[in-house]
C-alpha cells in the first residue's frame, strides 16, 4: 500500500546554497524499452508528454514522526577514502565510516567536504517493482523482488513498514500504482524533510533503457532511463531528473541507497564515482578507446578509401573530447555532500536478467543483493560488490556496478 503524505513539495534546490548550478530544463526524447530485453518491445507511439503533473487525488493525513530505529552497534576504527588496501583480515569487521567531514579534490568545488552517514537517523524506504502485465513485454519478477526487499528491510535493518512506499502494478490503490506520477511524488517523498545521518532506500526493478543526452553530461552520449507502468503515454523518467529530486537536495551526512535493477541502469543516477572489482575509481580513457577503434578502423579498410579512415578518425578524436568534456562537467556539476552509494544491475551498456531463484521469479541483482548479505552481513562496499558479481558470474552477462555521490572508501563497513 502507498502509505502516508502525498503533499509532496517540488525538488529544492542545492543545499545550503550548494554545490550545484541551477538544473537546465531537458527536454526528452521518448525512447522505448530496448528490443534484446525480453523480446517484443512496443512500436514506438507519438511523442507523449514529459512535463510532470501530480494527480489530484486528496493529500492523506501528515507523515508520521517516530524515534528512530537504532543502527547496528558501531565501531571505533576509521580510514580514509582513499585508502584501497584494507589493513583488517578478511574474517574481521570491516571499520565504520569517520563522523567528521571529509574533504577532497578530483574536480569537485575547492574547499568541498562530504559527510558519511552513520545511519543512526530515521529510516524511510521507497520499493517501486513493475512487471507490466498484459503487456508484449512483460515480466515476471520485479513485484516478487519487492516483497522480498521489503521483508529484508524490516527483518535486518529496522525499516518500518509505515515507512515503506510500495509501487506495484498489481495493486487496486490508484495512488499505489507505479505510474510516472507516483514515482516522481514518491521520490519526492522519500528525500522531504532528511536530517543528517537518516537512511534513505531505494529500490526499482523493472524495465530501464537508453535515451540520447541533451545536456552534455554523458561520457557514452545517452541518458539512463527508468519506464513507468505508463511509460506509452506519460514517458520514461531519466536520471538527470531522478538526481535533481534525489541526490540534490540532501543535506550531508545523509544517507541514500539505491538499488536500481534494470537494463542500462549503471548510471541511472548520475552518481560520478564508480568502482571497479580492485576499488579503482573508474576514470575512462576515451581518448585511448577512440584510438583503439581507429586502429580497428584502419585494419578493417586495409588498402581501401583512406580519406573515408581520415574522416573517420576526426569522428573518433571528437567523440573522445566530448566524453572527457563529459565527464569533467559531471564531477563539477553532480559530486554530493550528501552519502549516496548505489548498486545497479549491469552497465550502461548491458541489460539484466529476469531469473528463477529459490522457487520463484526474481531480478538477477535483487536476489544476490539479499542472498549475501543474509549470508554475511558485515562486508565492506568492496566486498558486497565482489559477491554479489561472484553469484551471477557464469549464470549472467550482467555485470552489477557501485557509484556514488563522493569519493567512498571502499573498504569502509557497508551501512544504511
Amino acid at each position: 500500500m502507498y502509505y502516508q503524505n502525498y503533499n509532496y513539495p517540488p525538488p529544492q534546490s542545492g543545499w545550503g546554497g550548494g554545490y550545484y548550478p541551477p538544473p537546465q530544463q531537458q527536454q526528452q526524447q521518448w525512447a522505448p524499452p530496448p528490443q534484446p530485453y525480453y523480446s517484443n518491445g512496443y512500436p514506438p507511439p507519438a511523442q507523449p508528454p514529459q512535463s510532470y503533473s501530480p494527480p489530484q487525488y486528496p493529500p492523506p493525513g501528515q507523515y508520521g514522526h517516530h524515534t528512530p530505529t537504532p543502527p547496528p552497534s558501531s565501531g571505533s576504527q576509521y580510514r580514509s577514502y582513499h585508502s584501497h588496501s584494507p589493513s583488517w583480515g578478511q574474517s574481521q569487521t570491516p571499520p565504520r565510516p569517520p563522523m567528521e567531514a571529509q574533504q577532497f579534490g578530483k574536480g569537485a568545488p575547492s574547499n568541498y567536504r562530504f559527510q558519511y552517514s552513520a545511519c543512526t537517523g530515521r529510516r524511510k524506504a521507497l520499493l517501486i517493482g513493475i512487471n507490466y502485465a498484459g503487456q508484449p513485454n512483460a515480466l515476471r519478477g520485479c513485484i516478487n523482488d519487492v516483497t522480498n526487499m521489503s521483508t529484508f528491510l524490516h527483518d535486518r535493518y529496522g525499516y518500518r513498514r509505515e515507512d515503506m512506499v510500495i509501487l506495484t502494478d498489481d495493486q487496486q490503490n490508484p495512488m499505489s500504482v507505479p505510474t510516472k506520477a507516483n514515482i516522481l511524488r514518491a521520490m519526492q517523498w522519500l528525500v522531504r524533510d532528511a536530517q543528517p545521518n537518516d537512511s534513505l532506500f531505494i529500490h526499482f526493478s523493472g524495465h530501464g533503457g537508453r535515451t540520447p543526452d541533451l545536456d552534455g553530461d554523458e561520457e557514452d552520449g545517452y541518458d539512463d532511463v527508468i519506464y513507468p507502468l505508463d511509460y506509452r503515454t506519460a514517458g520514461h523518467i531519466v536520471d538527470d531528473d531522478m538526481h535533481d529530486i534525489m541526490v540534490r537536495p540532501l543535506k550531508p551526512g545523509v544517507r541514500l541507497t539505491a538499488i536500481f535493477d534494470s537494463c542500462h541502469s549503471g548510471t541511472a543516477l548520475d552518481l560520478p564515482y564508480v568502482y571497479s572489482t580492485q576499488g579503482v575509481l573508474k576514470e575512462p580513457n576515451l581518448a585511448k578507446e577512440a584510438a583503439q577503434d581507429l586502429f580497428s578502423a584502419i585494419t578493417s579498410y586495409g588498402q581501401g578509401d583512406f580519406a573515408s579512415v581520415a574522416q573517420t578518425a576526426i569522428g573518433f578524436l571528437k567523440k573522445a573530447a566530448l566524453g572527457d568534456s563529459a565527464r569533467q562537467r559531471t564531477v563539477r556539476t553532480k559530486t554530493s555532500p550528501a552519502d549516496v552509494v548505489m548498486f545497479s544491475g549491469s552497465k550502461d551498456t548491458q541489460t539484466s536478467a529476469d531469473t528463477f531463484q529459490d522457487g520463484e521469479a526474481r531480478g538477477a541483482l535483487s536476489w544476490a543483493f539479499i542472498k549475501t548479505l543474509k549470508q554475511r552481513p558485515q562486508q565492506s562496499y568492496l566486498q558486497l560488490l565482489n559477491s554479489v558479481r561472484s553469484e551471477l558470474e557464469g549464470k549472467y552477462s550482467q555485470k552489477p556496478q557501485l557509484s556514488c555521490s563522493h569519493p567512498l572508501d571502499v573498504n569502509l563497513l557497508f551501512v544504511m
